[in-house]
Parts: C-alpha cells; structure tokens; sequence
C-alpha cells in the first residue's frame, strides 16, 4: 500500500474543515456530515474550537482510496496560529489549498502559497462554495494566476455557478493546459511545435510531473457543502507524490522520525503525533530522541532515552509496527515535546516558522492559585513549544505568542482544562540582551557580614557570536569542588540569565568559572545557587549589557497608487526598505522592520491599500533598541 500525507490549508473561513468532513463522508469513513456551525466536526474537536468555529490545532484524520492510504491534517487558519500550519508542513508529502469562490484570493491565502512555493511542497488548489451567491470561476481562475502563481492548470469548470444547483464537469480540451506545462516539459512542447495535440493521458503525466516538482498546481472547484467537485478533487490527489510503504531493511536503530504534534489523553497522559521518514518503530522498543533549537532565549539541545508503551499507526489501527510514510500516535514518554526526533534530522527537522514575537505577563485572578497557574502553563508550553514561559522578578509569569486571538484561547484553555482563571496584561514585544563588554567578579567565603554564603565564586562573562546562545566554560580543575557543587553553579548561571540587568535575558554570551572554593563539611549545594547569581549579576553590570530588538525580513505587495502611503507608514514604523520592484500593477517592497512593528503593519496595510496589499515577514537579525 502506498501512503500519502497531505494538509489542507486555507485562509479562515474558507471552508476547509469542511472540506475534510466531506472528504472522510466520500470515502466512507464517516456516515454522517459534521458542521462547523453545530459543533460536530471530526477535526475540531475542542470545545473552544467548536465554540469559536476555528481550527486551533493541527489533526489527522485518514481515508482510503484503492491502495493509497491518506492521511489528512486539518490546519488552523486563523494567522495566529500559523506556527501550528508551518508545523505540519514539514511532514507532509502535499497540500490542498482551499479558496473560497465568493472571497477569492485573500491575503492569509498569498501568505500560504508563499510559503508552500517555497518549500516546492507539490499542491492543489481547491475552489470550494460554487454554490453560494457571488461565486466566480473565470475571472477567480485569471486572479489565481496573478496572485497565486501563474502555473495554474483548471481541471474542471462550473455550470449553474452561485447557486444551489451549481455542478461540477471536466474541462473538455487539454488545449491550454498543454501550452502551459509545455514550459517545463520538452515532450510536449515537440508535439505543439510539430501541430499535433497531446491526448489526455500525456497531458495528465506531465501535470503529474511538474506538481510533485512544486511547480505547477491542479485547479478544481466545487462545493464541500453539496460534495460537488469532491470527487474530482479525490481524483486529482492520485497526482501527489505517495510514499510506497515497506518495512523491509529497516530496525529500530534506522528510525528517522519527528515529533509534530502533541495532545493529551482524558486521562492526562501525554500523546505524541510522530512522522516516519525511514526505519521501523516498535512499542517496548528503547529509543534515544534528540532535541535541539532555542528556548526562551538560549540555545539548547540534548539527548533523552524512553521507551514507549503503545502505538497506533493512523489509519491502520491494527498495525503493530510503523514505516517510512506512517503517522503514528505514540504514548509512554512523558517528557516528550513537539520539534523532537529520532536520529538524523530530516526534511521535518528543519523549522521554517517563527518565533513568537510578543510577550504578556499572566496573573492569576484567584488569589492564591499563582502555582497552579504557572504550572497549567509549563504544561501549555509542552504542547507547543513556541509557547514559552518564564518568571519574572517579583513572581509573574509571562507567556510568548503570535497575537491577540491566541492569548485568548490561552485563557479559555487555563480556565476549561486547568480551573485557573487568568487575566492578561498588554502585550509587549520580547526584547534581549547582549554583553557589551567583558566583566569579571569574585565573591569569597564569609563567615559574617551580609552575604554569609559558604563558597567562593569567580565569574567572567564575555560577549559571543550573535546565535550562538549561552556558553559556560569550566577555568578551573573539575575535582575543585564535588560535582554537586559544579552542577549547582552551571545550573544558577544558566537561570540567572533568563533576566538580565535590563530584566530581558542576556544571550550571545561565555560564561566563564574563573575561582572556586569551599569548607567542609559546612558548605552545601545551596550556598552555590545563592552565592552564583550574585557573582554574575555582578560581571554582567562591569561588562554592560545592550537592549536588542528583533527584526523581521518582510515583503509587501501593495496597489501602484499605495506606494507613497505604505512606505511612508513603514518609516514612522522603524522599517527600513531594501529594495523595491514593480509587478504590473503591483509595488513588491522589501526591507526589515522591528518585530514590534509587525502586527500595527498588518493592522494598518489593508486600511492604505483599499483591502489590496498583502504583508508577509519572518524573523531576521535585530538591532539596538531604541
């Protein structure tokens, strides 16, 4: 049996989770329609999600056709949760990009294709709600190839369009498809050239060819709510590139698989959703998962050992064992996170979203429940680890996110799963800090005075590459102190830095052991963790530390006419223009801007551009803080 992974992305209210309701009613899976609106979807199965009508998690649900088994993955698409979708692409073999007939081309959806153009992610264009008022096929189609990209290939056309009674029926001549994929496909473009027409079988061979190459997209449209053009789309997923499953040549030592998504059972334990790239998974089996990446500000990585309890192939419950291709639900690793895997890093390794750009201070709204709610936020954060926490000085917690809508979420969250209610502070952009210079402080064992710990630290911090993260090199003989006592100071340095002098953690930083000392049998572990941050608050004050501000690498498209009041608005903004090139009718500016400036950018593109402009950006560099 061949495997196939696809996503289905869209901008919000597109119709995509629909779609996917539709999709597992045609292949039998479901016997009855979910709705969006009453709350019955298979995929939406949080009670927020349900409420709000959103998809605020990735899931996977699967159906068969003939011997190709396909996995589905129902994205968010609200922006600020576009993390969750960046996620999913990294395991996917293809995408279904659903428009809306009646909205058309909207500006999440250029986001979208973006970001599958660039990871040549092979994808189809699903045109959903031909049958509601307002619908449009040829001028959408027209708009598609501008706005999307111009390798567009129309697979079916629409009679009794924006209505109830529209249907669906294939397009009768392979004329301008065969022109089209002829660009990239010398066979055809000898035939044309000699005056004969390629049949529909070299035509569809080629479409197939240059859609797994992430070239060209297969247009369809249709209706999920009156299961019009599903089939046609059903058909036009043979064109995606499957992955032929076989558990041959492989043992658990091969296994090259990514943690992508993770969920809690009713009974609070965790589950992993796992893509398998290579080898073959086992319960019971002992594995070692790597992790990797930056956290909170600092650079980690480490390995871990665990042994799972049970796995389900998606799809295939009664398989025992999961290959190349499968999803798998895994259980039986408490400690596991989402972005970790088992040996070499493949193509679901390499994180393509960004990290969070704001920050808000959390509170409990009940006295009294401070612990309860930092703890329903460390367990938050596991599920996605883009969601970090940390304390600040004087006991408040704060949590990175992308926006407004998510923070909400994140209170209907704490509130329904965890029974803290929480009120949130303003949000703010998340700054750091750099050593400006190089500090060095000693603090000797007291036996009085105010500062009566029992041991002697020297520290010596320097600055270190930008991205580099926290260094913290040993100067002086291991067995100087018992490596409790080592341990201790590593780990104060380490939590120390979460605030520096400015209260924004330092970053970019060596964090030298320069000195030593203790009394026996006096001096205990903790006489380390109290003396060490002082020692290092400290150097840090001696070297000075610089505030640093992200920047993001952005691109907008905005009308010709929106030229002088876009780029003007980015330079109130902090923004800074690279380079500008004209597109027909459209200005393309590009340039770097603060991270803090990113969402009133969003905010105020549509209001300077008449609803045209279209905002796309990702972190990059960063620069002094104002």
């Amino acid at each position: 049996m061949n495997i196939l992974n696809i996503g289905i992305l869209a901008h919000v209210d597109a119709g995509k989770t629909s779609l996917t309701e539709r999709l597992l009613f045609e292949t039998g899976v479901i016997g009855r329609l979910g709705s969006v609106d009453d709350g019955s979807t298979q995929t939406d199965t949080g009670d927020i999600e349900r409420r709000r009508g959103i998809t605020i998690r990735t899931a996977v649900a699967s159906f068969t056709l003939d011997d190709l088994r396909v996995n589905v993955v129902d994205t968010p698409g609200h922006a600020d949760f576009v993390a969750e979708v960046e996620r999913a692409l990294t395991v996917l073999d293809g995408a279904v990009l659903v428009l809306s007939a009646v909205e058309g081309v909207q500006p999440h959806t250029r986001v979208l294709m973006k970001s599958l153009r660039r990871l040549r992610l092979p994808t189809l264009i699903f045109v959903n709600k031909i049958d509601r008022a307002g619908a449009r096929e040829r001028e959408l189609l027209a708009d598609i190839r501008r706005r999307l990209s111009p390798h567009c290939v129309a697979l079916n056309t629409v009679r009794g369009l924006g209505g109830p009674a529209a249907t669906t029926r294939p397009v009768a001549s392979v004329e301008e498809a065969s022109e089209m994929l002829a660009e990239r496909d010398d066979g055809l473009l000898r035939l044309l050239v000699d005056g004969k027409t390629p049949d529909v079988q070299q035509v569809r061979a080629a479409l197939a060819r240059q859609c797994a190459d992430g070239v060209a997209y297969p247009v369809l449209f249709g209706s999920a709510l009156t299961g019009q053009g599903v089939g046609d789309l059903l058909d036009g997923i043979g064109l995606l590139p499957a992955t032929r499953r076989s558990s041959e040549g492989g043992t658990h030592r091969d296994v090259r698989a990514s943690v992508f998504a993770i969920e809690r059972a009713p009974s609070g334990e965790k589950v992993a959703y796992v893509r398998m790239r290579a080898g073959v998974l086992r319960a019971r089996e002992q594995l070692t998962f790597h992790r990797g990446g930056h956290r909170g500000g600092h650079r980690s990585g480490h390995e871990y050992t665990g042994r799972l309890t049970s796995l389900t192939v998606v799809g295939s419950p009664r398989q025992r064992q999961a290959v190349a291709g499968d999803i798998v639900k895994v259980r039986g690793v408490p400690g596991i996170r989402v972005g970790d895997h088992l040996g070499a890093r493949g193509p679901a390794g390499q994180a393509h979203f960004p990290p969070p750009g704001l920050e808000t201070v959390v509170r409990a709204r009940v006295p009294g429940q401070e612990p309860r709610l930092h703890a329903a936020l460390l367990a938050l954060a596991e599920q996605d680890p883009l969601i970090a926490t940390r304390t600040l000085a004087g006991g408040d917690t704060s949590v990175l996110l992308y926006g407004e809508v998510q923070k909400e979420v994140i209170g209907e969250t704490l509130a329904r799963d965890f029974g803290v209610e929480a009120d949130f502070e303003p949000s703010r952009p998340v700054y750091f800090e750099r050593p400006a210079g190089t500090g060095e402080a000693v603090e000797e064992i007291q036996r009085r005075g105010p500062n009566p710990f029992m041991a002697t630290v020297g520290l010596r911090v320097e600055p270190a590459a930008p991205g580099s993260g926290v260094t913290y090199v040993m100067e002086v003989d291991a067995g100087s102190l018992p490596a409790a006592f080592h341990r201790a100071i590593e780990e104060s340095v380490r939590s120390a830095l979460h605030a520096g002098p400015h209260g924004w953690p330092v970053t970019d930083v060596t964090v030298r052991l320069t000195r030593t000392g203790y009394s026996a049998p006096e001096t205990v572990a903790a006489d380390f963790r109290g003396r060490t941050p002082l020692v290092l608050s400290e150097a840090l004050r001696l070297a000075g530390t610089t505030v640093y501000e992200p920047c993001h690498r952005f691109e907008a498209e905005v009308p010709l006419e929106a030229f002088g009041p876009v780029t003007g608005k980015l330079a109130v903004l902090g923004g800074v223009l690279r380079d500008t090139r004209r597109h027909d009718d459209t200005w393309v500016l590009a340039g770097q801007i603060p991270a803090a400036a990113v969402h009133e950018a969003e905010q105020r593109l549509p209001g300077l551009t008449h609803g045209e402009g279209v905002w796309w950006s990702e972190p990059s560099g960063d620069r002094p803080a104002r």
